[in-house]
């Protein structure tokens, strides 16, 4: 018996239908390179985002300020009592 007598002519290979699974593979390609764009948005919008947030705190020396003080105090280098009235001072301006 040879190869051409053994095989179906029902074989997908051969001119026959293709497997039922075919469409998986361009639906999951779209999706895999829809998920890329959408993760390379997010990226690039929260940096631009970060980078407008870093801008504003810039521009006002009073947000400067508070968090200059809040960072001393998170380093330990001023106590509760001296942060509260530093702070006061900044909010009420005296």
């Amino acid at each position: 018996m040879t190869l051409a007598t053994q095989m179906s002519p029902g074989n997908w290979h051969d001119g026959g239908d293709a497997p039922a699974f075919w469409p998986i593979f361009p639906i999951t390609f779209g999706l895999f390179w829809l998920a890329v764009l959408a993760t390379g948005f997010y990226l690039i919008r929260r940096r631009m985002n970060n980078d407008a947030t870093a801008a504003t705190a810039a521009a006002d020396p009073m947000a400067r300020a508070q968090s200059v003080l809040a960072e001393r105090f998170a380093r330990g280098e001023i106590d509760e009592d001296e942060y509260l009235m530093r702070s006061s001072t900044l909010r009420n301006g005296n």
